[in-house]
């Protein structure tokens, strides 16, 4: 579907409840096994889980060639009796799958996962619908249980996300508008492709993975230079985890607050979302409200209905 939704257009999914069949798909990268089986006796503890044997397929960097990966996932997304798709590992690949997707219509049920899944985030709300940028399960078997009770009432429950709080403002004032955005590296390659949704109006938010202070730098200039960052109403920056630059008399926050201030929207980094130690799961698509001063992140309102 290549029809961009208007922000108002964004659609919920239906509340799950414990015990509903959740599907396991690897649209990506190959993966540890024993991390992805400490996340799934996190996920089967509360839903009933199901994948594919070839799941655990390998060729090269990737979770099994593009043909499988993509019958997976649109099996998972088509199965009326599925209510949720959880995604393995990130990695690299997704992007690769995105032209056979776009020959469907994503179903409203919740799509989880972050980093190469940002390319499935942003196919999703082309089409108007929210998901769910939050850990994938090689990640979620290592994580606290404070961010599983978060990503399950973002899933089951009908009142908005409890507020995120950041740990420094880069650029003060507040905005509203819905949440988009994922993995810098990953947004910023979709430019250029019918696959990038209007982030105008938006609260933006971005994080990422082991890339030194320029590569950032230049992804982000790029994201500028092509418009992408005209009419965004604010940004949210999660962690940017491994991007320092050895033996630097700067850092990559340094970075980030000075690309922050040339946009002159409100800003505030710091927020525990992404690659780091905990990864707390947001919806996107939501509308929220950043104040950049207090470094806070509300949710107006619900993913679920």
């Amino acid at each position: 579907m290549r029809a961009t939704m208007s922000h108002a257009a964004y659609q919920g999914f239906a509340a799950l409840r414990p015990g509903a069949r959740v599907a396991a798909v690897a649209p990506a990268g190959p993966f540890d096994r024993g991390a992805l089986e400490a996340g799934l006796a996190v996920l089967g503890a509360r839903y009933a889980v199901q994948f594919e044997p070839e799941i655990f397929s390998r060729q090269r960097y990737l979770a099994g060639d593009d043909a499988r990966r993509l019958a997976e996932l649109t099996a998972a997304l088509r199965d009326p009796q599925i209510e949720a798709v959880f995604c393995a590992r990130g990695g690299y690949g997704t992007m690769r799958l995105l032209p056979g997707l776009d020959r469907i219509v994503p179903a409203a049920k919740p799509l989880i996962g972050f980093s190469d899944i940002t390319a499935l985030h942003a196919w999703m709300q082309r089409a108007g619908q929210i998901s769910i940028h939050g850990p994938v399960l090689t990640q979620l078997g290592r994580l606290d249980a404070h961010t599983h009770e978060r990503l399950f009432a973002l899933l089951e429950g009908t009142a908005p996300a409890a507020p995120l709080q950041g740990s420094d403002t880069y650029v003060g004032g507040s905005a509203e508008g819905p949440l988009l955005g994922g993995t810098l590296a990953v947004l910023s390659r979709l430019v250029g492709t019918p696959f990038l949704p209007s982030l105008e109006g938006s609260i933006l938010l971005l994080e990422d993975v082991g890339e030194r202070p320029y590569r950032v730098d230049r992804m982000w200039t790029h994201l500028m230079l092509a418009g992408v960052l005209r009419g965004v109403r604010g940004i949210v920056l999660g962690s940017f985890t491994g991007c320092e630059e050895r033996d630097a008399d700067y850092g990559c926050a340094d970075v980030l607050r000075e690309l922050a201030g040339a946009t002159g929207v409100p800003c505030a980094a710091g927020f525990p979302i992404g690659h780091g130690e905990r990864n707390e799961a947001v919806p996107l698509g939501v509308r929220v409200r950043l104040d950049a001063g207090a470094q806070t992140l509300t949710f107006l309102q619900s993913a679920a209905r």
